[in-house]
């Protein structure tokens, strides 16, 4: 079973508790995401690590439940 918006949000908000995050349907299927993720943890963090901190959060539910997700992840600008 696919996960949801809802879900995909969620998920990411758990590992990254003050993380704005904005979902899009890339394929209006609900099996192909995208994911702007604006955290503090991302401090310091080269662009691969602040990609492996989002999927990590997803476990084994990555490539399974979530088929596909592309990220783009920054720090808040202050």
């Amino acid at each position: 079973m696919a996960m949801q918006a809802a879900e995909i949000e969620m998920t990411i908000k758990a590992a990254l508790p003050d993380a704005k995050v904005t979902i899009t349907d890339l394929a209006g299927d609900g099996d192909h995401w995208a994911a702007e993720v604006v955290s503090a943890a991302f401090k310091g963090l080269s662009r691969l690590k602040q990609h492996q901190l989002v999927q990590a959060a997803f476990g084994e539910k990555m490539g399974r439940e979530l088929h596909a997700l592309a990220l783009k992840t920054s720090v808040p600008q202050d």
